[in-house]
């Protein structure tokens, strides 16, 4: 699953400061995310490659489009441009030569996604070629100046700013000193301005990529890291949406908490909230008149005077003793403060005590922040290699937030894991799954119950075995969930039918028979009767007779009767549901239709009560 995260000193990429959930909102609506592919357009990226895959060019734009799609699912407020680069024509804001802006910074639409499927269509070199050109003469710096002015220029207020620059040429530059010095000043630039630069570099064909020959001066490495640290080329289209999803990913937290190890011994961390179902968008409600949002306002009236209520006039109370005891909104804040937020180090436990059951609700993860105490870093880091070390897990107290209930939870470390690509997988850090209380456990008593003998016990840990698989919840997607956006993509984009949607959730029968086959028969011989058939119809239950009804509907409406009239003696008829009080008046030949209010009053008037 890719979850962002990098290594250690990645971390400092992480926006804000804030300090719990309801800040962690406040910032998330405060600037938008923004993105620019920037993509090499050399002669080279249209070349075709043997292993079937698409060029490096069409790869690119396939990954752009898929972007696209998924950030007006997830994030529709985001900004999304695209820049093309080595193209003979040019079009942009500063007449920069070479230098072409497919699509200004600006919210992802339908549009542009039909753009981006036009230049996949047909031949695509032919098409770009007589559109757009190529030329080897850009300038890898007015690129980068084109890019630091479209943050600049937008009129939308921007939080995150990356650029993603796209190529199969290890050194554009080779021979002109002057534009690859001025390429590197240009980047240094844009890291001091907050903009982050991403190398996507894909491998050309028939060769290798040399970062260390142009862009290991271009993209800024950590200090604690070499060149390869850097993921491999990409080759293919999963590979190089897998890296670009990688970075794409929004690291923001929850909430800054400090991490409390011993008396003097503390250092800061954050709270991710690494997986989460996703849901359908909530529903947006629209005037029919205008087609625009309905936008709500709550306001509180008092029920004695008719007067607007402010929230300083608004208290909580409680019964007491008979009497109400009201508490000012700062009053029950303060009853519920426990304790400042942050996490409390009680102990270690062997990793084989947290068990599966002790699970009750989504887990989160902690990584270290350096920005509110330096040190933090080395210190977690410590404490992760010590606790890796020794194969145990740290108890701690945890409160999330000022009036949060505390909760103990078990901080389980984990390393960082990278595929073959050298791309994440898994971040180093700790999750942090929440015990529960013992309020929370209980015994359940069973019915005794016939039992398995050794010999169907041991058939069905074969099957079991030949079933088993790694399971991955990224492997998995929500069917229904699915459906919905292929057919709003379907809407959006004018298409007659929505794209073919495979269920992923649905059982490979044919692989279970291959696998488990004569095993399953030779289950069902040892544990069912020989006469059972498991898609067999079962015998439909014989409906009751006619006459066998009667008496018992006499029964009932006799009990209904004495019931109501007993109801109607001490006034709460109005306890009674409407299904019973039309029974009743049906029973004695009296009009049963209406409300409840027109029932009981029927009911009243049989039994004369006023």
């Amino acid at each position: 699953m890719d979850t962002g995260f990098s290594t250690w000193s990645d971390y400092g990429g992480l926006d804000g400061d804030e300090d719990g959930e309801e800040e962690a909102q406040a910032f998330r609506v405060s600037g938008k995310d923004s993105l620019i592919f920037v993509i090499d357009c050399s002669e080279s990226m249209f070349e075709p490659r043997t292993d079937g895959e698409d060029s490096a060019f069409s790869l690119c734009i396939r990954c752009a489009k898929n972007v696209l799609s998924n950030k007006i699912i997830s994030s529709d407020k985001d900004l999304v441009g695209i820049v093309f680069f080595a193209t003979d024509k040019c079009k942009n804001s500063s007449d920069f030569q070479h230098v072409y802006i497919l699509q200004e910074l600006d919210t992802p639409d339908a549009r542009r996604i039909l753009e981006l499927e036009e230049l996949l269509e047909g031949d695509v070199h032919a098409t770009f070629k007589t559109k757009f050109g190529h030329s080897s003469l850009f300038s890898l710096y007015d690129v980068l100046w084109i890019c630091s002015n479209m943050f600049a220029n937008s009129a939308q207020k921007i939080g995150h700013k990356r650029v993603m620059l796209f190529t199969d040429n290890d050194n554009p530059h080779r021979d002109s000193v002057t534009l690859q010095r001025q390429a590197r000043t240009k980047a240094k630039d844009l890291y001091e301005n907050g903009i982050e630069l991403e190398l996507m570099h894909l491998s050309p064909v028939g060769g290798t990529f040399d970062v260390s020959a142009f862009y290991q001066d271009i993209i800024v490495i950590p200090d604690d890291e070499d060149v390869g640290c850097l993921p491999n080329t990409s080759d293919k289209f999963e590979e190089l949406l897998s890296r670009v999803r990688a970075k794409d990913h929004k690291k923001r937290s929850l909430m800054n908490v400090p991490f409390h190890l011993g008396p003097g011994l503390e250092m800061n961390v954050r709270v991710f909230a690494l997986v989460r179902s996703t849901k359908k968008g909530a529903v947006v409600k629209l005037d029919e008149r205008v087609n625009q949002e309905v936008k709500t306002r709550t306001k509180y009236i008092c029920e004695d005077t008719g007067t607007i209520l402010m929230p300083t006039d608004i208290k909580s109370w409680y019964d007491f003793g008979g009497e109400r005891v009201v508490f000012e909104k700062n009053e029950v804040g303060v009853m519920k403060h426990f304790a400042d937020p942050g996490l409390l180090l009680m102990g270690f436990k062997p990793k084989t005590s947290l068990k599966r059951y002790f699970y009750v609700k989504p887990a989160n993860f902690i990584y270290p922040d350096e920005s509110s105490i330096i040190g933090s870093t080395k210190l977690f880091n410590a404490l992760l290699q010590q606790t890796l070390a020794r194969d145990v897990i740290a108890i701690c107290r945890f409160v999330p937030r000022v009036s949060s209930a505390p909760s103990f939870v078990a901080l389980v470390p984990q390393r960082e894991v990278l595929d073959s690509n050298k791309v994440q997988i898994s971040p180093a850090g700790f999750h942090v799954i929440y015990l529960p209380f013992a309020e929370d456990m209980r015994k359940l008593k069973y019915e005794e119950t016939p039992r398995a003998n050794l010999t169907q016990v041991d058939k069905a840990k074969e099957i079991v075995k030949k079933l088993t698989f790694t399971f991955k919840p990224d492997a998995f997607e929500n069917p229904a969930l699915q459906a919905h956006y292929k057919n709003l993509e379907a809407l959006a984009l004018d298409r007659d039918t929505p794209e073919a949607l495979v269920d992923l959730t649905e059982p490979d029968t044919e692989m279970i028979e291959k696998r488990t086959g004569k095993i399953l028969k030779e289950f069902i011989d040892l544990v069912y009767p020989a006469d059972y058939d498991p898609v067999g119809k079962q015998p439909k239950k014989r409906a009751a007779s006619s006459t066998a009804s009667e008496p018992k509907r006499a029964r009932v409406l006799a009990e209904v009767t004495v019931d109501v009239a007993a109801h109607a003696q001490n006034g709460t008829l109005s306890k009674l549901t409407v299904p019973v009080l039309k029974d009743f008046l049906k029973s004695v030949g009296m009009k049963c239709a209406g409300k409840k209010d027109e029932l009981v009053t029927a009911v009243k008037a049989h039994f004369g009560i006023a």
